[in-house]
């Protein structure tokens, strides 16, 4: 007799009958009631041996539903095929078309890459993938995804107005192509056919003075700042040693040495790759007397701990990121005007315009800008240090000269 619904709802397990309580249904399937649920199965022969095939757990899988499997079973064995080695192959194949999709591809790579990327990169990258990329292409293979399907993705960004992040994607996507391709996932990369396709994007530099007379009124502002004295400092510092900025709020007195007139940064503290901060140089910056005045003055008030300018809440953390930005907000220097990380560029034009004398490169070294080579580096070691000595003097005392009113002499373009 078949089973029916209502018999396979109301069954229950015979304590007496251990092994399970079997309620058949014909042509091999059966339930199996068991202390802990009900399952189908179907008992079927091949090649001369007894064998036993799982179709699922009811109710999760219906009476209906397991005589259809039970069908699509025996259709397998009358084509001479294992029904129970068919479904370890199905389930295998589906294993591996998981582990081809764009996001597992994606993740892979990421968890590959990991180890060599800052903390901050790796997750910028992993979250820009979670956000834009994912919930549309995700779940395809990647052998799948054409250009076309890519390019839907991206103008879905562009379509937030955030272009540049657009173009980010564009990038970070052919990295997992290229990886896809070297782990046999695909066999092409569609990022490089979207060449053009996209809005153009314009980089957009940060703010910063870089006209002399300008520049004088900034440093007299700085001079007059009404503020806490260690922001004034700080600004001080950022145009006298023109640092980037994390650099700068995140200064220890551990780097300072003053008798040397030296700050030397920690290769772990730099904006560098993770294996050039475990094993790169320090980065050194020679101080001019008036930055070493700076920072003579700032001692009393916070030498004590462990940061040159500490947080005003708790000691324990260095200063603010925005507090620069904001001083020079209430100096009256708008966001388009000049910001934090402007110092750099204010000194990076000024120095290689008013000095034509200083090598370029000493003044890539000075910002920590790495060229490559031998030679390049070579700029950012302590044998090369009297070069950029003298530039640090030579920078100090002409925001001196500029923040005191000298004449400024306009320099004329060549024709």
């Amino acid at each position: 007799m078949a089973l029916t619904d209502i018999a396979a709802k109301t069954a229950k397990f015979d304590p007496t009958r251990p092994a399970g309580v079997k309620l058949t249904d014909g042509q091999g399937l059966y339930l199996l009631v068991k202390p802990a649920g009900k399952y189908w199965r179907m008992d079927y022969r091949y090649a001369d041996k007894r064998k036993t095939l799982a179709l699922g757990v009811y109710p999760a899988v219906s009476l209906a539903d397991a005589r259809k499997a039970r069908d699509a079973a025996r259709a397998l064995l009358a084509k001479d095929m294992d029904p129970a080695m068919q479904k370890r192959i199905d389930k295998a194949t589906a294993k591996t078309a998981a582990a081809n999709t764009f996001e597992a591809a994606a993740r892979e790579f990421h968890q590959v890459q990991n180890r060599g990327w800052s903390v901050s990169y790796s997750q910028k990258w992993l979250a820009h993938m979670e956000r834009d990329l994912f919930p549309k292409i995700g779940r395809l293979p990647l052998a799948d995804i054409t250009a076309p399907m890519m390019l839907d993705a991206l103008r879905r960004v562009e379509a937030r107005g955030v272009h540049d992040t657009a173009h980010t994607l564009r990038h970070m996507a052919g990295q997992v192509f290229r990886y896809g391709i070297q782990t046999g996932r695909c066999e092409r990369d569609p990022v490089p056919d979207l060449r053009g396709a996209l809005k153009p994007h314009t980089t957009k530099h940060m703010a910063a003075i870089l006209e002399p007379l300008k520049v004088g009124e900034l440093l007299r502002a700085i001079e007059g700042y009404q503020g806490s004295p260690l922001t004034c400092a700080a600004l001080k510092l950022s145009a006298l040693l023109f640092q980037r900025p994390g650099n700068i709020r995140a200064m220890e007195w551990a780097w300072v040495d003053v008798d040397k007139a030296m700050l030397t940064i920690p290769a772990e503290a730099m904006k560098r790759r993770i294996g050039d901060k475990t094993n790169g140089r320090p980065h050194l910056v020679p101080l001019a007397p008036q930055a070493v005045t700076t920072l003579q003055e700032v001692h009393p008030l916070t030498g004590h701990g462990r940061y040159v300018f500490p947080s005003s809440r708790t000691s324990d953390r260095p200063m603010s990121e925005n507090t620069v930005n904001a001083a020079l907000r209430r100096l009256g220097f708008a966001n388009d005007e000049m910001s934090a990380h402007g110092f750099r560029a204010m000194a990076r034009t000024l120095i290689a315009e008013r000095f034509p004398d200083i090598h370029q490169d000493a003044i890539e070294a000075q910002l920590a800008h790495g060229k490559s080579g031998v030679l390049g580096m070579a700029y950012d070691r302590a044998e090369y240090m009297q070069q950029r000595r003298r530039m640090m003097r030579l920078w100090a005392d002409y925001l001196d000269s500029l923040r005191d009113g000298a004449q400024v002499i306009e320099l004329r373009r060549a024709g």
